[in-house]
Order: C-alpha cells, then sequence, then structure tokens
C-alpha cells in the first residue's frame, strides 16, 4: 500500500468522524433543544481530547517568536472549527437535514473552497490550477449532492 492511499484513507476516517459528528451534535441539540449549547459541550470534549494528548505526547512549546511570526489566518482554525460544530448541531436531526445531505453539501463546499484555495495558490498552498477534469469532479459533488436530497 502506498502513502497517498494510507493517507486517503486515514482522511476517509476522518471524514467517517465528521458524520458521526455532526448525527451526535444534532442528536445533542434535541436533547438539550439549544445548538448552541450543543456546541458549547462538543467543544469542551475537543479542548479535553486536546488537553489529553498534549500531557501524554508532551510536544516542545513552540517558540514565542515562531508564535508571533505566524500569519493571522493561521489562528482561524479553531473559530472555523466551531462554526463546523455548531452547523452540525444546528442542521442535522429530525425536521433538519439527514446526515447524508449534510456531509455531501459540507463535502461541496469543502471541494468548491478547496479548488480555488489550490487554483489561487492561497494559504500558503502550493498553486493547482483548475483543469477539465478538476472542474468536472467538482460538477460531479455538487451533483451529487442534489440527488442525495433529491432521490
Amino acid at each position: 500500500m502506498t502513502h497517498t492511499t494510507v493517507f486517503a484513507l486515514l482522511a476517509a476516517g476522518a471524514g467517517a468522524c465528521i458524520a458521526l459528528q455532526a448525527s451526535a451534535n444534532g442528536r445533542f441539540r434535541h436533547n438539550l433543544g439549544s445548538p448552541e449549547y450543543a456546541a458549547f459541550f462538543s467543544i469542551c470534549g475537543t479542548v479535553l481530547t486536546a488537553v489529553a494528548v498534549m500531557l501524554l505526547v508532551r510536544p516542545p512549546v513552540p517558540d514565542a517568536a515562531k508564535l508571533r511570526q505566524t500569519e493571522w489566518w493561521n489562528w482561524v482554525g479553531g473559530p472555523l472549527g466551531a462554526v463546523i460544530v455548531l452547523a452540525g448541531a444546528s442542521l442535522v436531526g429530525p425536521g433538519k437535514l439527514t446526515a447524508a445531505v449534510f456531509i455531501a453539501a459540507v463535502v461541496a463546499g469543502q471541494l468548491l473552497c478547496s479548488l480555488a484555495l489550490d487554483h489561487f495558490a492561497l494559504m500558503g498552498l502550493a498553486p493547482a490550477p483548475l483543469t477539465p477534469g478538476r472542474v468536472l469532479g467538482a460538477g460531479l459533488v455538487v451533483a451529487g449532492v442534489v440527488c442525495i436530497k433529491s432521490l
């Protein structure tokens, strides 16, 4: 098995975690009656998990100068993660979106944004211009969202 295959399988596993997370947070919202609290308690779990990993792994503390030199957009991951958690808690569940429709729409949004990031070499990425194959692939993912929602 190549490294690329292993990495792709790990990414697919992360995708499964996102589907499980959205479903769990949607049910949490249903049980608590509040998407905000569902997201808050979910993020508390994230913080506890991160602290446990830090205590177990004990990585070296980054140099303060390196922290100061990072680009401003390096810090948006946490708030963006909170938006994803809140979206799952708010949008998945009875009378809302199914897990499949939510994840399909999330993947479509991720792919379209990723194509722009790659094409314009934004956020430190190497340039990967749009090609007919990449546009077709993105169109098929969007079509998949429509099929999952409609059929």
